[in-house]
């Protein structure tokens, strides 16, 4: 095969993936992990679940697009009705019903490991969302993403994947950054 060639099948191959809202999908999951401040990082979580909720409509994943939904409203309830000391009222019976939804949602979308890993990777995040504390939110995130690589892996989106890696190696940078000491030798709090 001539490098052209090489060049115009790989185009081919990867054309399929590449969209505006994967792009966007990516760029935002990794903004999220590093992001200071929990409420930034929930806001930013919330568009990047927007974005990957019409990519995966466009890959025909359907429970990952039923998962997006559902990020996306908690992680607005969660940036501005939780924190590290309060949690509003509502909080709870609306956290409960969408996670009956997102129960609800991965059965009646059910497409197999795809499904169910998009269903894991949901109740991880939800349980995320609840947190208070930006540093425990991070550590179920971490979770959360390694199940949502499972499902990308299987329903094939490139841009998944790779916002995979890139949100795990930003949440990873954000807790071993709250880890080290700083010059007066104390440990640095948590954001």
């Amino acid at each position: 095969m001539a490098p052209l060639d090489f060049v115009e099948a790989s185009w081919k191959a990867a054309e399929a993936h590449l969209d505006i809202f994967g792009m966007t999908g990516l760029c935002l999951g990794f903004a999220a992990g590093i992001m200071p401040r929990r409420s930034w990082m929930l806001l930013t979580s919330a568009a990047c679940a927007t974005a990957f909720g019409f990519h995966f409509l466009k890959l025909g994943a359907l429970t990952g697009t039923a998962m997006c939904a559902v990020s996306m409203l908690q992680s607005l309830v969660a940036a501005t009705a939780i924190g590290p000391d309060r949690r509003a009222a509502f909080v709870a019976p609306l956290f409960a019903a969408t996670s009956l939804l997102a129960a609800c949602l991965t059965l009646t979308t059910w497409n197999g490991w795809p499904s169910a890993c998009a269903g894991i990777g949901a109740l991880l995040a939800t349980a995320a969302r609840l947190q208070g504390d930006a540093r425990a939110m991070r550590h179920l995130f971490l979770g959360a993403s390694l199940s949502w690589a499972g499902h990308n892996l299987l329903v094939g989106s490139v841009f998944g994947l790779t916002c995979d890696v890139l949100t795990m190696s930003g949440l990873a940078i954000a807790l071993a950054r709250a880890e080290r000491p700083d010059r007066a030798g104390t440990r640095l709090a948590p954001t």
